[in-house]
Protein backbone atom coordinates (compact mmCIF):
# COMPACT_ATOMS: atom_id res chain seq x y z
CA UNK A 1 0.00 0.00 0.00
CA UNK A 2 1.40 3.21 -0.94
CA UNK A 3 2.37 5.67 1.76
CA UNK A 4 -0.14 9.19 1.91
CA UNK A 5 2.31 12.18 1.36
CA UNK A 6 3.40 13.78 4.38
CA UNK A 7 1.96 17.30 4.57
CA UNK A 8 3.94 20.36 5.05
CA UNK A 9 4.31 23.46 6.90
CA UNK A 10 5.42 27.24 5.39
CA UNK A 11 9.03 26.17 5.38
CA UNK A 12 8.76 23.17 3.17
CA UNK A 13 9.36 20.86 6.41
CA UNK A 14 7.33 17.50 7.33
CA UNK A 15 5.29 18.17 9.68
CA UNK A 16 4.96 17.23 12.88
CA UNK A 17 2.58 14.12 13.86
CA UNK A 18 0.52 13.81 10.20
CA UNK A 19 3.43 12.02 8.79
CA UNK A 20 2.93 8.03 10.15
CA UNK A 21 1.25 5.45 8.34
CA UNK A 22 -0.06 4.08 11.68
CA UNK A 23 -1.44 7.30 12.78
CA UNK A 24 -3.49 7.27 9.60
CA UNK A 25 -4.83 4.21 10.05
CA UNK A 26 -6.07 5.09 13.48
CA UNK A 27 -7.98 8.82 12.10
CA UNK A 28 -10.86 8.32 9.72
CA UNK A 29 -9.92 8.95 6.15
CA UNK A 30 -11.93 12.08 6.11
CA UNK A 31 -10.73 13.63 9.11
CA UNK A 32 -7.37 12.89 7.63
CA UNK A 33 -8.21 14.52 4.38
CA UNK A 34 -9.20 17.27 6.38
CA UNK A 35 -5.48 17.69 8.30
CA UNK A 36 -3.92 17.39 4.79
CA UNK A 37 -5.88 20.07 3.21
CA UNK A 38 -5.90 22.19 6.12
CA UNK A 39 -1.78 21.99 6.04
CA UNK A 40 -1.74 22.48 2.40
CA UNK A 41 -3.95 25.59 2.18
CA UNK A 42 -1.55 27.16 5.41
CA UNK A 43 1.96 25.97 3.20
CA UNK A 44 1.04 28.42 -0.17
CA UNK A 45 0.88 31.19 1.80
CA UNK A 46 4.38 32.88 2.70
CA UNK A 47 4.59 34.12 6.36
CA UNK A 48 3.25 31.45 9.03
CA UNK A 49 0.53 32.00 12.60
CA UNK A 50 2.30 32.97 15.49
CA UNK A 51 -0.70 30.84 17.26
CA UNK A 52 -0.43 27.63 16.06
CA UNK A 53 -3.07 25.34 16.74
CA UNK A 54 -1.54 21.54 18.11
CA UNK A 55 -5.08 20.40 17.14
CA UNK A 56 -3.07 17.72 15.05
CA UNK A 57 -1.44 16.01 18.08
CA UNK A 58 -4.42 15.49 20.51
CA UNK A 59 -2.65 14.26 23.69
CA UNK A 60 -0.79 10.89 24.70
CA UNK A 61 -4.93 8.70 24.16
CA UNK A 62 -4.06 9.25 20.62
CA UNK A 63 -0.71 8.72 20.69
CA UNK A 64 -1.52 5.16 22.49
CA UNK A 65 -3.36 4.63 19.11
CA UNK A 66 0.10 4.08 17.29
CA UNK A 67 0.84 1.07 16.05
CA UNK A 68 3.51 -1.17 17.30
CA UNK A 69 5.82 -0.79 14.12
CA UNK A 70 6.47 2.72 15.17
CA UNK A 71 9.95 2.73 17.10
CA UNK A 72 10.21 3.88 20.89
CA UNK A 73 12.64 6.91 19.47
CA UNK A 74 10.01 8.08 17.28
CA UNK A 75 7.26 8.00 20.07
CA UNK A 76 9.47 9.56 22.63
CA UNK A 77 9.78 11.96 19.51
CA UNK A 78 6.05 12.65 18.71
CA UNK A 79 5.18 13.18 23.13
CA UNK A 80 7.91 15.56 23.67
CA UNK A 81 6.46 17.46 20.24
CA UNK A 82 3.59 17.88 21.53
CA UNK A 83 4.94 20.18 24.89
CA UNK A 84 5.60 23.34 22.20
CA UNK A 85 5.77 26.26 24.65
CA UNK A 86 5.07 29.75 24.31
CA UNK A 87 7.24 32.99 23.85
CA UNK A 88 7.16 35.91 26.21
CA UNK A 89 4.67 37.38 24.43
CA UNK A 90 2.30 34.52 24.84
CA UNK A 91 1.92 33.33 21.14
CA UNK A 92 2.55 29.98 19.96
CA UNK A 93 5.03 28.89 16.88
CA UNK A 94 4.71 26.57 14.11
CA UNK A 95 6.03 23.29 15.40
CA UNK A 96 9.20 22.06 14.30
CA UNK A 97 9.85 19.00 11.81
CA UNK A 98 10.59 15.76 14.22
CA UNK A 99 11.87 12.48 13.10
CA UNK A 100 10.08 9.81 12.15
CA UNK A 101 12.19 6.35 11.55
CA UNK A 102 9.27 4.33 10.37
CA UNK A 103 8.56 7.04 7.79
CA UNK A 104 12.15 7.17 6.78
CA UNK A 105 12.17 10.73 7.65
CA UNK A 106 14.73 12.41 9.86
CA UNK A 107 14.69 15.40 11.25
CA UNK A 108 14.70 16.90 15.19
CA UNK A 109 14.76 15.09 18.12
CA UNK A 110 11.59 17.14 19.70
CA UNK A 111 10.10 20.52 20.24
CA UNK A 112 12.80 21.24 23.31
CA UNK A 113 15.86 19.65 20.70
CA UNK A 114 19.24 21.50 21.85
CA UNK A 115 20.97 21.14 18.23
CA UNK A 116 18.12 23.30 16.93
CA UNK A 117 19.61 26.74 16.54
CA UNK A 118 16.38 28.42 17.51
CA UNK A 119 16.56 26.33 20.94
CA UNK A 120 20.03 27.47 21.25
CA UNK A 121 20.88 29.26 24.43
CA UNK A 122 20.45 33.25 24.43
CA UNK A 123 24.41 33.83 24.91
CA UNK A 124 24.98 31.11 22.26
CA UNK A 125 22.48 33.13 19.95
CA UNK A 126 24.05 36.41 20.47
CA UNK A 127 27.62 35.59 20.41
CA UNK A 128 26.96 33.92 16.52
CA UNK A 129 25.04 37.07 15.81
CA UNK A 130 27.70 39.16 17.41
CA UNK A 131 30.56 37.46 14.99
CA UNK A 132 28.37 38.00 11.65
CA UNK A 133 27.39 41.25 12.82
CA UNK A 134 31.24 42.43 13.45
CA UNK A 135 31.91 40.97 10.31
CA UNK A 136 29.01 42.85 8.83
CA UNK A 137 30.40 46.20 9.98
CA UNK A 138 33.73 45.47 9.13
CA UNK A 139 33.43 45.26 5.00
CA UNK A 140 30.98 48.42 4.67
CA UNK A 141 33.64 50.24 6.71
CA UNK A 142 35.77 49.32 4.17
CA UNK A 143 34.15 50.28 1.03
CA UNK A 144 33.66 53.74 2.10
CA UNK A 145 37.05 54.30 4.41
CA UNK A 146 38.57 55.40 1.00
CA UNK A 147 36.33 58.77 0.55
CA UNK A 148 38.06 60.84 1.78
CA UNK A 149 41.45 59.79 -0.21
CA UNK A 150 40.32 59.99 -3.44
CA UNK A 151 42.06 63.52 -4.14
CA UNK A 152 44.86 62.11 -3.07
CA UNK A 153 44.42 58.86 -4.93
CA UNK A 154 44.07 60.69 -8.13
CA UNK A 155 46.80 63.13 -7.64
CA UNK A 156 49.53 59.77 -7.08
CA UNK A 157 48.29 58.30 -10.20
CA UNK A 158 47.97 61.38 -12.17
CA UNK A 159 44.22 61.01 -12.35
CA UNK A 160 41.87 64.13 -13.17
CA UNK A 161 38.46 62.63 -13.38
CA UNK A 162 35.93 62.98 -10.91
CA UNK A 163 34.12 59.77 -12.36
CA UNK A 164 37.29 57.82 -12.10
CA UNK A 165 37.80 59.38 -8.85
CA UNK A 166 34.09 58.41 -7.51
CA UNK A 167 34.51 54.55 -8.91
CA UNK A 168 37.58 53.51 -7.03
CA UNK A 169 34.72 53.86 -3.82
CA UNK A 170 31.78 52.68 -5.91
CA UNK A 171 33.63 49.98 -8.05
CA UNK A 172 33.37 48.03 -4.11
CA UNK A 173 29.66 47.72 -4.22
CA UNK A 174 29.76 46.13 -7.60
CA UNK A 175 31.45 42.78 -5.95
CA UNK A 176 27.90 43.50 -3.54
CA UNK A 177 26.23 42.43 -6.55
CA UNK A 178 28.80 39.56 -7.90
CA UNK A 179 28.90 37.81 -4.68
CA UNK A 180 25.09 37.55 -2.85
CA UNK A 181 24.32 35.08 -6.32
CA UNK A 182 27.21 32.89 -6.08
CA UNK A 183 27.23 32.50 -1.35
CA UNK A 184 23.45 31.78 -0.88
CA UNK A 185 23.45 28.92 -3.00
CA UNK A 186 26.87 28.06 -1.84
CA UNK A 187 25.44 28.30 1.58
CA UNK A 188 22.75 25.61 0.71
CA UNK A 189 25.27 23.17 -0.19
CA UNK A 190 28.20 23.40 2.41
CA UNK A 191 26.73 25.45 5.39
CA UNK A 192 26.83 29.46 6.15
CA UNK A 193 30.14 28.77 8.75
CA UNK A 194 31.77 27.69 5.88
CA UNK A 195 30.75 30.21 3.14
CA UNK A 196 31.27 32.92 5.49
CA UNK A 197 34.99 32.10 6.62
CA UNK A 198 35.79 31.22 2.79
CA UNK A 199 34.58 34.49 1.89
CA UNK A 200 36.01 36.73 5.14
CA UNK A 201 39.45 35.18 3.67
CA UNK A 202 38.76 36.28 0.23
CA UNK A 203 38.33 39.58 1.06
CA UNK A 204 41.49 40.06 3.60
CA UNK A 205 43.55 38.84 0.32
CA UNK A 206 42.80 41.36 -1.68
CA UNK A 207 43.18 44.48 1.03
CA UNK A 208 46.89 43.66 0.49
CA UNK A 209 46.43 43.99 -3.71
CA UNK A 210 44.65 47.24 -2.76
CA UNK A 211 47.47 48.41 -0.24
CA UNK A 212 50.24 47.68 -2.85
CA UNK A 213 48.09 48.88 -6.02
CA UNK A 214 50.28 50.32 -8.93
CA UNK A 215 48.29 52.26 -10.80
CA UNK A 216 44.23 53.49 -10.82
CA UNK A 217 42.93 50.45 -12.85
CA UNK A 218 44.54 47.84 -10.82
CA UNK A 219 43.24 49.59 -7.66
CA UNK A 220 40.04 49.18 -9.11
CA UNK A 221 40.03 45.71 -10.03
CA UNK A 222 41.53 45.01 -6.39
CA UNK A 223 38.67 46.81 -5.22
CA UNK A 224 35.93 44.87 -7.22
CA UNK A 225 37.77 41.67 -5.54
CA UNK A 226 37.40 42.82 -2.17
CA UNK A 227 33.38 44.08 -2.52
CA UNK A 228 33.18 40.27 -4.12
CA UNK A 229 34.42 38.57 -0.48
CA UNK A 230 32.68 41.40 1.69
CA UNK A 231 29.61 40.56 0.00
CA UNK A 232 29.73 37.26 2.42
CA UNK A 233 28.21 38.90 5.77
CA UNK A 234 25.60 40.59 4.10
CA UNK A 235 24.03 37.88 2.16
CA UNK A 236 24.18 35.02 4.86
CA UNK A 237 23.37 37.56 7.94
CA UNK A 238 19.69 37.68 7.76
CA UNK A 239 19.65 33.77 6.67
CA UNK A 240 21.47 33.38 10.27
CA UNK A 241 18.81 35.66 12.07
CA UNK A 242 16.16 33.62 10.32
CA UNK A 243 17.98 30.23 11.81
CA UNK A 244 18.24 31.40 15.13
CA UNK A 245 15.37 33.88 16.18
CA UNK A 246 12.12 33.36 16.10
CA UNK A 247 9.62 35.66 14.47
CA UNK A 248 8.64 37.92 17.24
CA UNK A 249 12.17 38.04 18.06
CA UNK A 250 13.77 38.96 15.08
CA UNK A 251 12.97 42.70 14.98
CA UNK A 252 15.54 43.08 17.35
CA UNK A 253 17.93 40.75 15.82
CA UNK A 254 17.81 42.14 12.92
CA UNK A 255 18.39 45.62 13.96
CA UNK A 256 21.44 44.61 15.77
CA UNK A 257 22.68 43.06 12.45
CA UNK A 258 21.68 46.13 10.65
CA UNK A 259 23.68 48.04 12.59
CA UNK A 260 26.71 47.24 10.19
CA UNK A 261 25.73 48.04 6.62
CA UNK A 262 24.79 51.24 7.91
CA UNK A 263 26.99 52.28 10.72
CA UNK A 264 29.94 50.94 8.84
CA UNK A 265 29.77 53.24 5.57
CA UNK A 266 29.55 56.23 7.94
CA UNK A 267 32.46 55.11 10.15
CA UNK A 268 34.69 54.92 7.07
CA UNK A 269 35.20 58.46 5.94
CA UNK A 270 35.54 59.46 10.26
CA UNK A 271 39.15 57.21 9.92
CA UNK A 272 39.82 57.44 6.31
CA UNK A 273 40.10 61.05 6.59
CA UNK A 274 42.62 61.22 9.29
CA UNK A 275 44.48 58.06 7.80
CA UNK A 276 44.97 59.45 4.38
CA UNK A 277 46.00 63.09 6.40
CA UNK A 278 48.84 61.58 8.49
CA UNK A 279 49.76 58.04 7.23
CA UNK A 280 48.65 58.05 3.71
CA UNK A 281 45.71 56.31 1.91
CA UNK A 282 47.13 52.85 1.56
CA UNK A 283 47.32 52.24 5.18
CA UNK A 284 43.56 52.33 4.71
CA UNK A 285 43.72 48.46 3.36
CA UNK A 286 46.44 47.92 5.91
CA UNK A 287 44.18 48.47 9.20
CA UNK A 288 41.51 46.93 7.07
CA UNK A 289 43.28 44.19 6.76
CA UNK A 290 44.28 43.85 10.07
CA UNK A 291 40.65 44.07 11.37
CA UNK A 292 39.75 41.26 8.80
CA UNK A 293 42.58 38.95 10.34
CA UNK A 294 41.45 39.11 13.75
CA UNK A 295 37.76 38.31 12.63
CA UNK A 296 39.09 35.53 10.32
CA UNK A 297 40.63 33.72 13.26
CA UNK A 298 37.98 34.60 15.81
CA UNK A 299 35.05 32.93 13.25
CA UNK A 300 37.15 29.94 12.81
CA UNK A 301 37.43 29.45 16.62
CA UNK A 302 34.02 30.65 17.75
CA UNK A 303 30.99 30.60 14.61
CA UNK A 304 28.94 27.57 14.16
CA UNK A 305 26.68 26.07 11.40
CA UNK A 306 23.27 27.57 11.90
CA UNK A 307 21.54 26.12 8.63
CA UNK A 308 18.93 23.70 9.72
CA UNK A 309 18.96 21.70 6.16
CA UNK A 310 22.40 21.23 6.12
CA UNK A 311 22.51 20.75 10.42
CA UNK A 312 19.68 18.08 8.77
CA UNK A 313 21.22 16.67 5.94
CA UNK A 314 24.33 16.11 8.15
CA UNK A 315 22.64 14.33 10.75
CA UNK A 316 21.06 12.05 7.79
CA UNK A 317 24.43 10.67 6.48
CA UNK A 318 25.43 9.88 10.67
CA UNK A 319 22.39 7.74 10.76
CA UNK A 320 22.76 5.79 7.21
CA UNK A 321 26.11 5.03 8.73
CA UNK A 322 24.90 4.08 11.98
CA UNK A 323 21.97 2.44 10.90
CA UNK A 324 22.68 0.60 7.36
CA UNK A 325 19.68 2.32 6.48
CA UNK A 326 19.70 4.14 2.74
CA UNK A 327 16.34 4.73 2.89
CA UNK A 328 16.72 7.68 5.07
CA UNK A 329 16.00 11.05 4.25
CA UNK A 330 15.65 14.77 5.70
CA UNK A 331 12.29 16.47 6.49
CA UNK A 332 13.33 19.05 4.29
CA UNK A 333 13.47 17.06 1.09
CA UNK A 334 11.43 15.23 -0.95
CA UNK A 335 12.91 11.96 -2.46
CA UNK A 336 16.40 11.99 -3.01
CA UNK A 337 16.83 15.91 -2.99
CA UNK A 338 18.33 17.89 -5.76
CA UNK A 339 22.05 17.62 -6.42
CA UNK A 340 24.77 20.28 -5.48
CA UNK A 341 24.56 21.44 -9.24
CA UNK A 342 20.62 22.09 -9.11
CA UNK A 343 21.19 23.67 -5.61
CA UNK A 344 23.74 26.03 -7.53
CA UNK A 345 21.53 26.49 -10.48
CA UNK A 346 18.48 27.38 -8.59
CA UNK A 347 20.59 29.44 -6.17
CA UNK A 348 21.88 31.48 -8.77
CA UNK A 349 18.22 31.86 -10.30
CA UNK A 350 16.04 32.63 -7.37
CA UNK A 351 17.18 36.11 -6.46
CA UNK A 352 16.36 37.28 -10.00
CA UNK A 353 13.04 35.25 -9.74
CA UNK A 354 12.64 37.23 -6.28
CA UNK A 355 13.10 40.56 -8.07
CA UNK A 356 11.26 40.07 -11.46
CA UNK A 357 8.60 37.96 -10.31
CA UNK A 358 7.99 39.33 -6.99
CA UNK A 359 6.39 43.16 -7.09
CA UNK A 360 6.75 43.25 -3.16
CA UNK A 361 10.45 42.41 -3.27
CA UNK A 362 11.44 44.40 -6.43
CA UNK A 363 9.78 47.61 -4.99
CA UNK A 364 10.73 47.52 -1.35
CA UNK A 365 14.19 46.51 -2.36
CA UNK A 366 14.01 49.63 -5.09
CA UNK A 367 13.30 51.60 -2.15
CA UNK A 368 16.32 50.37 -0.09
CA UNK A 369 18.42 50.86 -3.28
CA UNK A 370 17.40 54.50 -3.95
CA UNK A 371 17.84 55.20 -0.34
CA UNK A 372 21.33 53.66 -0.46
CA UNK A 373 22.36 54.70 -3.38
CA UNK A 374 21.63 58.55 -2.21
CA UNK A 375 23.56 57.56 0.89
CA UNK A 376 26.88 56.81 -0.93
CA UNK A 377 26.15 59.95 -3.08
CA UNK A 378 26.56 62.08 -0.30
CA UNK A 379 29.29 60.63 0.57
CA UNK A 380 31.09 62.06 -2.45
CA UNK A 381 29.63 65.57 -1.82
CA UNK A 382 30.75 66.08 1.65
CA UNK A 383 34.44 66.23 0.98
CA UNK A 384 34.17 68.77 -1.78
CA UNK A 385 31.59 70.70 0.21
CA UNK A 386 33.23 71.19 3.39
CA UNK A 387 37.09 71.18 2.03
CA UNK A 388 36.58 73.72 -0.42
CA UNK A 389 33.44 76.14 0.97
CA UNK A 390 33.92 76.01 4.58
CA UNK A 391 37.77 75.77 4.27
CA UNK A 392 38.39 72.10 6.55
CA UNK A 393 40.76 69.79 6.94
CA UNK A 394 40.60 66.50 5.44
CA UNK A 395 40.60 64.94 8.97
CA UNK A 396 37.96 67.71 9.65
CA UNK A 397 35.78 66.60 6.95
CA UNK A 398 35.55 62.91 8.13
CA UNK A 399 33.79 64.19 11.41
CA UNK A 400 31.24 65.80 9.39
CA UNK A 401 29.80 61.74 9.15
CA UNK A 402 29.36 62.05 12.71
CA UNK A 403 25.63 63.59 12.18
CA UNK A 404 24.63 60.97 10.27
CA UNK A 405 25.80 58.65 12.24
CA UNK A 406 24.11 60.31 15.27
CA UNK A 407 20.63 60.18 12.71
CA UNK A 408 21.59 56.71 12.65
CA UNK A 409 22.33 55.54 16.43
CA UNK A 410 18.77 57.48 17.03
CA UNK A 411 16.60 55.64 14.33
CA UNK A 412 18.16 52.21 14.99
CA UNK A 413 17.19 52.39 18.88
CA UNK A 414 13.45 53.67 18.39
CA UNK A 415 12.66 50.94 15.59
CA UNK A 416 14.61 47.79 17.84
CA UNK A 417 12.69 48.84 20.48
CA UNK A 418 9.63 49.10 19.15
CA UNK A 419 10.03 47.11 16.67
CA UNK A 420 9.25 43.78 18.13
CA UNK A 421 6.53 45.01 20.40
CA UNK A 422 4.84 46.56 17.67
CA UNK A 423 4.43 42.90 15.85
CA UNK A 424 3.23 41.37 18.95
CA UNK A 425 0.54 43.77 19.67
CA UNK A 426 -0.80 44.29 16.25
CA UNK A 427 -0.73 39.93 16.30
CA UNK A 428 -2.43 39.34 19.38
CA UNK A 429 -5.48 42.55 17.82
CA UNK A 430 -6.03 40.04 14.78
CA UNK A 431 -6.75 36.93 17.03
CA UNK A 432 -2.78 36.27 17.42
CA UNK A 433 -1.82 35.75 14.18
CA UNK A 434 1.18 37.33 12.76
CA UNK A 435 1.51 38.56 9.19
CA UNK A 436 4.89 40.27 7.71
CA UNK A 437 3.52 42.97 6.59
CA UNK A 438 3.09 44.30 10.20
CA UNK A 439 6.91 45.00 10.07
CA UNK A 440 5.91 47.71 7.93
CA UNK A 441 3.94 49.78 10.01
CA UNK A 442 6.95 51.67 12.07
CA UNK A 443 8.70 52.06 8.23
CA UNK A 444 5.79 54.07 6.81
CA UNK A 445 6.56 57.30 9.95
CA UNK A 446 10.31 57.07 8.74
CA UNK A 447 9.80 57.91 5.81
CA UNK A 448 9.00 61.44 5.78
CA UNK A 449 12.53 62.09 7.05
CA UNK A 450 14.40 61.28 4.32
CA UNK A 451 13.23 64.06 2.19
CA UNK A 452 13.83 66.96 5.14
CA UNK A 453 17.77 66.27 4.96
CA UNK A 454 17.88 67.09 0.69
CA UNK A 455 16.22 69.91 0.77
CA UNK A 456 17.60 71.45 4.27
CA UNK A 457 21.19 70.68 2.91
CA UNK A 458 20.84 71.04 -0.33
CA UNK A 459 19.95 74.86 -0.27
CA UNK A 460 21.92 75.40 3.02
CA UNK A 461 25.24 74.32 0.50
CA UNK A 462 23.81 76.68 -2.24
CA UNK A 463 23.64 79.52 -0.09
CA UNK A 464 26.78 78.62 1.68
CA UNK A 465 24.80 78.47 5.44
CA UNK A 466 26.79 78.32 8.95
CA UNK A 467 28.54 74.90 8.47
CA UNK A 468 26.69 73.72 11.83
CA UNK A 469 23.57 73.97 10.08
CA UNK A 470 24.56 72.07 6.98
CA UNK A 471 26.17 69.39 9.51
CA UNK A 472 22.88 68.86 10.99
CA UNK A 473 21.02 68.56 8.17
CA UNK A 474 22.18 65.24 8.03
CA UNK A 475 21.11 63.97 10.78
CA UNK A 476 17.22 63.46 9.69
CA UNK A 477 18.67 61.23 6.33
CA UNK A 478 20.57 59.20 9.22
CA UNK A 479 17.86 59.02 11.34
CA UNK A 480 14.80 58.17 8.87
CA UNK A 481 17.36 55.43 6.63
CA UNK A 482 17.06 52.88 9.94
CA UNK A 483 13.52 52.97 9.97
CA UNK A 484 13.58 52.32 6.07
CA UNK A 485 16.22 49.85 5.81
CA UNK A 486 15.34 47.41 8.82
CA UNK A 487 11.84 46.71 8.63
CA UNK A 488 11.85 46.15 5.17
CA UNK A 489 14.95 43.40 5.65
CA UNK A 490 13.32 42.08 8.47
CA UNK A 491 10.07 41.97 6.08
CA UNK A 492 11.86 40.10 3.44
CA UNK A 493 13.26 37.27 6.26
CA UNK A 494 9.57 36.71 7.24
CA UNK A 495 7.60 36.30 4.26
CA UNK A 496 10.61 33.63 2.75
CA UNK A 497 12.01 32.47 5.96
CA UNK A 498 13.30 29.02 4.60
CA UNK A 499 15.10 31.25 1.63
CA UNK A 500 15.84 34.19 3.62
CA UNK A 501 19.29 33.98 2.47
CA UNK A 502 17.99 34.47 -1.17
CA UNK A 503 15.45 37.43 -0.15
CA UNK A 504 18.61 39.32 1.29
CA UNK A 505 20.82 38.52 -2.02
CA UNK A 506 18.14 39.76 -4.31
CA UNK A 507 17.58 43.16 -2.02
CA UNK A 508 21.63 43.34 -1.59
CA UNK A 509 21.54 42.54 -5.62
CA UNK A 510 19.55 46.08 -6.47
CA UNK A 511 20.79 47.90 -3.68
CA UNK A 512 24.26 47.48 -4.58
CA UNK A 513 23.67 48.09 -8.36
CA UNK A 514 22.09 51.86 -7.40
CA UNK A 515 24.77 52.15 -4.77
CA UNK A 516 27.44 52.14 -6.94
CA UNK A 517 26.31 53.61 -10.39
CA UNK A 518 24.09 56.18 -8.42
CA UNK A 519 26.95 58.23 -6.98
CA UNK A 520 28.54 58.18 -10.58
CA UNK A 521 25.95 60.45 -12.06
CA UNK A 522 26.11 62.74 -9.45
CA UNK A 523 28.89 64.96 -10.42
CA UNK A 524 27.12 66.01 -14.18
CA UNK A 525 23.73 66.12 -11.83
CA UNK A 526 25.08 68.86 -9.61
CA UNK A 527 26.79 70.10 -12.33
CA UNK A 528 23.56 70.80 -14.15
CA UNK A 529 21.46 71.87 -11.38
CA UNK A 530 23.56 73.08 -8.78
CA UNK A 531 23.63 71.32 -4.91
CA UNK A 532 20.05 73.30 -4.45
CA UNK A 533 17.74 72.06 -7.06
CA UNK A 534 19.81 69.04 -7.35
CA UNK A 535 19.35 67.37 -4.05
CA UNK A 536 15.88 69.13 -4.56
CA UNK A 537 15.17 66.55 -6.81
CA UNK A 538 16.30 63.75 -4.67
CA UNK A 539 14.27 65.15 -2.02
CA UNK A 540 11.01 65.16 -4.13
CA UNK A 541 11.74 61.59 -5.11
CA UNK A 542 12.24 60.37 -1.73
CA UNK A 543 8.43 61.96 -0.90
CA UNK A 544 7.05 59.81 -4.25
CA UNK A 545 8.63 56.75 -1.88
CA UNK A 546 6.72 57.06 0.82
CA UNK A 547 3.65 55.27 -0.17
CA UNK A 548 5.32 52.38 -1.53
CA UNK A 549 5.60 50.88 2.62
CA UNK A 550 1.50 51.59 2.84
CA UNK A 551 0.90 49.83 0.09
CA UNK A 552 2.28 46.99 0.75
CA UNK A 553 1.17 47.11 4.24
CA UNK A 554 -2.46 47.21 2.69
CA UNK A 555 -1.91 44.69 0.25
CA UNK A 556 1.50 42.60 0.71
CA UNK A 557 -0.57 39.59 1.90
CA UNK A 558 -3.02 39.43 -1.02
CA UNK A 559 0.06 39.74 -3.51
CA UNK A 560 2.09 36.54 -1.38
CA UNK A 561 -1.42 34.84 -1.29
CA UNK A 562 -1.55 35.10 -5.37
CA UNK A 563 2.17 34.36 -5.72
CA UNK A 564 2.35 31.43 -8.61
CA UNK A 565 5.84 31.17 -9.10
CA UNK A 566 8.10 28.29 -7.01
CA UNK A 567 11.33 29.06 -5.69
Amino acid sequence: MEKPEPARGPDGAVRPGTNSSSRSASLSSSNTDEIRSQSDAEATVPGHELDVELGEIRGTSELEKIGTRESARSKISRILSAASGRSKGGLRHEPIPITDLDAGIVGWESQDDPAYPMNFPAWKKWLLLGLVSLVTLTTPFASSILSPAIGSVGKEFHNTSETVGAMTVSIYLVGYVIGPLFMAPLSEIYGRRLVLASANVFFCVWQIGCALAPNMAALIVFRLLCGIGGAGCLTLGGGVIADLFRTDQRGFAMGFWTLGPLFGPVIGPLIGGFVVETIGWRWDFWIVLILGGVIVVTLEIFNRETNHRILIKRKVARLRKELGRDDLRSCYEDGEGPTKLQILVHGLVRPMKLLVLSPLVFFLSLYVAFVYGVLYLLFTTIPTLFEEVYGFSVGLTGLVYLALGLGNFTGWLVITLYSDKSVVQLAKANGGKFLPEMRLATSIFFGFFLPITFFWYGWCAYYKAHWIATILSLIPFGFGIMGIFLPIMTYLVDCYPIYAASAIAANTVLRSLVGAFLPLAGPAMYQSLGLGWGNSLLGFICVGMIPLPIIFYKFGGKLRASQSFTL
